[in-house]
């Protein structure tokens, strides 16, 4: 295969995996969607932190993740807590609601994945993890500005 081909038909399979995020998103339970799990998992595996550390983690302008974190605010899943290093800052944290709808959600996405994924072998799904990570590190940080 010509080197051209090769990148164009890697540039369609990686548009497709729209379709995956969608099926995938499709069991999410209706309040818990895309962006808010995303802010439990990020705390979860982060820690507590401020919102401009949170913005800057998922990649978005502060604006946009204060909406956020206020939705997971609002459904007790995160807390917002003085900052000890600055009382005019506020750190966000998990609670122990938003690691019950985190593991709720692990289960729903890793159920959907074993369905789906059944009739793969083990080396096949292990594979599969393994490139899709060497690929999201071999772009870096995208958060990088562009030249």
């Amino acid at each position: 295969m010509e080197t051209q081909n090769r990148y164009e038909n890697l540039a369609r399979q990686v548009s497709a995996i729209g379709a995956v995020k969608r099926g995938v998103a499709r069991v999410l339970p209706a309040e818990c969607q895309g962006a808010s799990a995303a802010v439990l998992a990020l705390l979860h595996h982060h820690g507590d932190m401020r919102m401009s550390r949170l913005a800057e983690l998922m990649a978005v302008d502060l604006s946009v993740c204060s909406r956020h974190a206020a939705h997971t605010v609002e459904h007790g899943w995160v807390e917002r807590l003085p900052d000890p290093g600055d009382r005019r800052s506020r750190i966000l944290r998990l609670t122990a609601s938003g690691r019950d709808m985190l593991d709720e959600l692990n289960e729903r996405v890793t159920q959907t994945f074993a369905r789906t994924l059944a009739e793969w072998s083990d080396d096949d799904v292990e594979l599969l993890t393994t490139l899709l990570a060497r690929l999201r590190d071999s772009f870096g940080d995208c958060r990088a500005p562009h030249a």
